[in-house]
């Protein structure tokens, strides 16, 4: 089969996204490749063609266990072949799917990063034909981007059990410094970058400093018609938002990580449907959404960088059509931003007791607790050790910057079981113990293939069938479990924390000064960015964007904010920028009277320069002193 024959027999496409059939190419030749595709850009397509094509399998690492979840189900749905290993899985069930991958006809293997590089990875990889090596949200191999990842800078270490495989590192946010150090960090043979403009010409960018932002959020939903997004940082919020918005007319749902996984399910869905025409959430929604038609998002607090704006505010308009991205801002939210990434550079005698009341919390002896796993309630562990949870949390992501351990997403999954008796052991037991025997049956009549892989099982369905309540099937199943005869995996809501190494005494925890410092400059200096961002109203939105991400050369869009107020003084671009360049220098040096500045921009008519000027004083690029003279502000 052809490139073209897979898509179309697979995906139903007929023709691939503008550069998705070079970058599939590049693969296909054995070339190491980064792809740079905005997010709803089609990067995952970009590996999955390939896997169908070549011989062995492709592995794919990623860091998010649900965007993991839900391309295996969406794949397995076409009818290819993927598996997943990741930290929430049981011994049992990982090593069916290895065995899967050495001796069945698995596609694709999902890891995550951490998973890549242990012992029993490392080992079935030498006895597995591997095909291609994809690495997703490559970013996040690099310290300096925005969201980096510890356990991604050992993936090059597996290049050398597989020295001919090619490389495909995608990402959807990087900067050029990102990029040249994502091709170093994964040992590229050459380099080799394919990249999409990350201008979006139908998305129009606006950004307002509003006290009143709820008066502001419904002025621009009764405007802009259609779905939306809004993201709130406090989940308290993003209820009220919601609640406000409904008592206004116009239908809202919220969403946040605080709510069960069936919840936020039915929250989702409820907007996918368009049930609910707005969603209120936290930055914990909208990965692996792929909502077309989304006609407007909008922040109501500022992002920690202008790579996670980009890729929020590009939820909006997937379709093509004309869409918006709005942040709202006052001068009290960047004082708290300011604030914030102070709280999430704690002192190293605070990390140290996070550190040690989590390994008292877990009961982890010193010296004990390598690949440990542990639910985790973060509110529940505040409340134990009287703690903040910023605190907590920004610890621990630092602890885990430095390799102490690993923090899980919590996992929207089903119950597992698998049997792992054999038929004929399994028939003598139900014999032998006659009040286990209904409950089996209930099994083996309800799901198929329980003898040879975990399969999602549902314990409310098994009571009902086997007229017995829900927590009566949970208490036989863990009984099973003790009798070896099934491995039983509850379904579990909360996150988990997996200790990357064996606990040291308290003392002798140490943080890199050099990386500590280095991402808290890193984290100041991308704050700054969404602050110029948002201050900004001399230059058009989206060229502050590009800029950020290493495009200059891109022409202003003529319809975010600045541009509109622009367009008032009925000046060209060109006149507009060679006027600044001209009386700009002046005003920093010096207080300038409006004759100095008509003087200095002598090659203009006066009626531009005195316009340009207006423009610069009511937007607060300048101001004038007492004595009616003009500085830069």
């Amino acid at each position: 089969m052809t490139i073209h024959q897979i898509l179309l027999k697979y995906w139903g496409y007929s023709s691939f996204r503008p550069l998705q059939e070079e970058i599939i190419q590049s693969v296909l030749d054995g070339k190491d490749t980064l792809a740079l595709l905005p997010t709803g850009g089609g990067k995952s397509i970009t590996y999955q063609v390939p896997a169908l094509l070549l011989k062995g399998v492709c592995l794919v690492i990623t860091p998010l266990i649900s965007l993991m979840k839900d391309q295996v189900d969406n794949l397995k749905k076409r009818g290819i072949k993927a598996s997943a290993i990741h930290s929430g899985m049981h011994t049992d069930e990982i090593d069916i799917v290895l065995n899967n991958c050495i001796f069945g006809d698995i596609n694709l293997l999902y890891l995550s990063p951490e998973r890549l590089l242990t012992s029993k990875m490392k080992e079935a990889l030498q006895r597995m034909s591997v095909s291609l090596l994809a690495v997703d949200e490559a970013h996040c191999i690099s310290q300096w981007g925005y969201d980096f990842r510890p356990p991604y800078l050992r993936i090059a270490e597996i290049r050398e059990f597989l020295p001919r495989i090619p490389v495909l590192a995608l990402t959807a946010t990087a900067t050029p410094g990102v990029i040249q150090d994502i091709q170093k960090k994964l040992n590229f043979r050459g380099k080799n970058v394919y990249q999409v403009s990350f201008e979006r010409k139908n998305l129009t960018y606006f950004a307002f400093n509003e006290e009143d932002k709820r008066k502001r959020i419904l002025k621009i939903l009764r405007k802009v018609k259609g779905s939306g997004i809004i993201y709130a940082r406090n989940r308290r919020h993003t209820r009220e938002i919601a609640e406000y918005l409904t008592k206004q007319g116009i239908s809202a749902t919220f969403y946040h990580a605080g709510l069960d996984s069936t919840e936020r399910d039915k929250r989702q869905n409820s907007w996918m449907k368009e049930e609910k025409r707005v969603i209120v959430a936290t930055n914990a929604f909208g990965m692996g959404i792929d909502k077309p038609n989304v006609r407007v998002v909008i922040h109501i607090d500022l992002p920690d960088s202008i790579e996670a704006y980009f890729q929020e505010a590009g939820r909006a308009g997937r379709d093509e059509k004309q869409s918006f991205a709005v942040l709202l801002f006052e001068k009290a939210d960047i004082l708290d931003s300011r604030h914030n990434i102070a709280l999430s550079y704690p002192e190293i005698r605070t990390i140290r007791t996070v550190y040690q009341s989590l390994c008292n919390y877990s009961q982890i002896p010193v010296g004990n607790g390598l690949d440990a796993s542990m639910e985790f309630d973060i509110g529940d562990f505040c409340n134990h050790f009287n703690l903040q949870p910023i605190i907590v949390y920004n610890s621990l992501k630092l602890l885990e910057k430095e390799g102490y351990l690993m923090l899980g997403e919590a996992i929207k999954a089903s119950s597992k079981m698998y049997i792992k008796t054999d038929k004929e052991s399994l028939y003598r037991f139900q014999v032998a113990n006659g009040k286990f025997d209904p409950l089996i049956k209930t099994i083996l009549r309800s799901y198929s293939g329980v003898f040879t892989e975990f399969t999602n099982i549902n314990e409310n369905d098994l009571a009902r069938r086997a007229n017995i309540s829900p927590e009566e099937v949970s208490k036989l199943l863990s009984l099973l479990e003790k009798q070896q005869i099934l491995d039983y995996i509850p379904r579990s809501d909360k996150p988990k924390i997996i200790f990357s190494q064996n606990r040291v005494e308290t003392e002798h925890l140490t943080l890199s000064a050099g990386n500590y410092r280095i991402l808290m400059k890193d984290a100041q200096q991308r704050l700054e960015a969404v602050i110029h961002y948002a201050e900004s109203s001399h230059k058009c939105r989206s060229q502050i964007l590009l800029e950020y991400f290493g495009e200059s050369d891109v022409k202003r869009c003529g319809k975010c904010d600045v541009c509109i107020e622009r367009s008032k003084l009925e000046l060209t671009d060109f006149d507009f920028d060679n006027i600044l360049k001209e009386i700009k220098p002046f005003l920093m040096s010096k207080p300038c009277t409006l004759q100095d500045l008509v003087s200095g921009a002598s090659v203009f008519q006066e009626d531009k320069v005195l316009k340009t000027v207006q423009w610069l004083l009511d937007n607060e690029k300048i101001e004038m002193t007492s004595e009616s003279n003009y500085i830069w502000k």
